[in-house]
């Protein structure tokens, strides 16, 4: 079978670059989809439309074609009921959600428009062709794909913060997510409540025994069996918690499954890792806290910093005591010491993001900050929820600005100016000798 991958050029702010190129569980975002699809695809194409994909050369169009633009996420078992219902139509078919899927209502409606209404069903740009000659001839059918939602809550609080009447502050998981990445909140949802909460979701029904499935029962028997032999705690035994090669794990960490563990990667004494997903050549010292984030390629985590439900991508940094929730970390970029990314707003108004030149409601009652590729952000900020800063930003430590209640923008950013003679100070300090004409920059 082959695909054809339409190009989709959209900038996501405050990245400045497509989709494609934004991590999702810590890969691009084009790679992610390319390992859901070698099973299935031998061979690919891009083009820049999907008019452009039914002029392609008939011998690129000949036999089974796969057809989707490229800044949607969809994970492996998405794809692979679709093409299964797909393959028994024997016709030309588009995936298509149920106006009461609650995973896509709630949580991938918002903020995006490639997810559209259409004869009473939700479709997106999706395709699969037996003959790849019909694309652009031939209507394709809906299939309509149930994303199997499940509605978990991480933890319990007050109801005013509640999205239901137990306290429960949860999200409607999908076992089969379906996203179209138009907005840095996507990001968060594809890596979070669609990444690793549904696989935590995933593992949670294999373990389930009350269905007596005998894949259950075999997953169930495998796990006590490994944490008996290991003697660790039934959650953190070796099924659960995939650990890569030359990795140290120093014996006071708890580590909880289901996690994913890179290569190369140290993790320090006091480190609590509940659900969560951490690249190769990754440095975690002492007392750090993990839970449902995803930890990148060469990231360092300094002791006492916190990170739930939160994406950091490559070769990032968030030092010590630093707070973050549900937030979106580009790579490249610094998060100093102290700052904390605030998720809740205390006047019980809706979270309203920035999005195509205009606030809309993000949709979720609690939500992070946001920031773009290779920052520097100073020491003791907070952050209010849902603001963004964008790439390539600077942000010193100002006591007439620790409190971050705008989107910050490139223009914003405290470098400009800063090679300027005005903005150089004549002493070092008070007390000290004015400074030295070659050290003027």
């Amino acid at each position: 079978m082959k695909k054809i991958i339409v190009r989709d050029q959209t900038l996501i702010p405050p990245f400045n670059e497509p989709a494609r190129d934004l991590r999702i569980m810590n890969k691009p975002l084009w790679l992610y989809q390319r390992d859901v699809l070698s099973p299935y695809c031998q061979e690919e194409v891009e083009c820049s439309s999907f008019r452009g994909a039914s002029f392609l050369p008939p011998e690129i169009l000949s036999g089974e074609v796969v057809v989707y633009r490229d800044n949607l996420f969809f994970d492996d078992h998405l794809f692979k009921a679709f093409i299964t219902a797909a393959r028994q139509l024997g016709k030309p078919a588009q995936i298509a959600f149920s106006q009461q899927d609650k995973a896509i209502v709630t949580h991938a409606l918002p903020l995006q428009e490639g997810i559209r209404l259409q004869d009473n069903v939700y479709v997106a740009d999706l395709f699969y062709y037996p003959d790849g000659t019909t694309i652009g001839k031939e209507t394709a059918q809906p299939i309509v794909i149930d994303t199997e939602p499940k509605e978990l809550g991480y933890y319990r609080v007050p109801t005013y913060m509640a999205l239901n009447e137990r306290g429960d502050l949860g999200y409607q998981v999908p076992l089969k997510a379906f996203l179209s990445i138009e907005n840095w909140v996507h990001v968060f949802m594809a890596n979070c409540p669609f990444g690793t909460f549904a696989h935590g979701a995933r593992v949670e029904d294999m373990l389930d025994l009350s269905s007596w499935s005998p894949e259950n029962i075999l997953m169930n028997i495998k796990v006590l069996w490994r944490s008996l032999l290991e003697r660790k705690q039934f959650l953190s035994s070796s099924p659960l918690v995939q650990v890569g090669k030359n990795t140290q794990i120093d014996p006071a960490a708890t580590i909880q499954g289901p996690t994913i563990i890179g290569d190369n990667v140290i993790i320090g004494p006091g480190c609590v890792i509940n659900a969560s997903v951490i690249g190769d050549n990754v440095n975690i010292m002492q007392g750090v806290q993990l839970m449902l984030s995803v930890v990148g390629d060469g990231c360092y985590l300094p002791f006492r910093s916190a990170l739930f439900m939160t994406t950091l991508m490559e070769n990032s940094m968030v030092a010590q005591n630093a707070c973050l929730q549900m937030c979106v970390i580009g790579r490249d970029t610094f998060i100093g010491a102290g700052n904390t990314f605030t998720d809740f707003n205390l006047l019980g108004k809706p979270i309203k993001v920035f999005h195509k030149r205009k606030l809309h409601d993000v949709g979720l009652p609690v939500i992070g900050g946001c920031v773009g590729h290779n920052c520097r952000i100073g020491s003791g900020h907070i952050i209010y929820p849902a603001r963004s800063i964008e790439s390539d930003v600077v942000l010193f430590a100002k006591p007439e600005r620790t409190i971050i209640s705008k989107n910050v923008t490139y223009a914003d950013s405290d470098h400009h100016g800063y090679s300027d003679q005005k903005h150089i100070p004549k002493y070092h300090d008070e007390l000290s000798f004015p400074v030295p004409a070659e050290e003027v920059v």
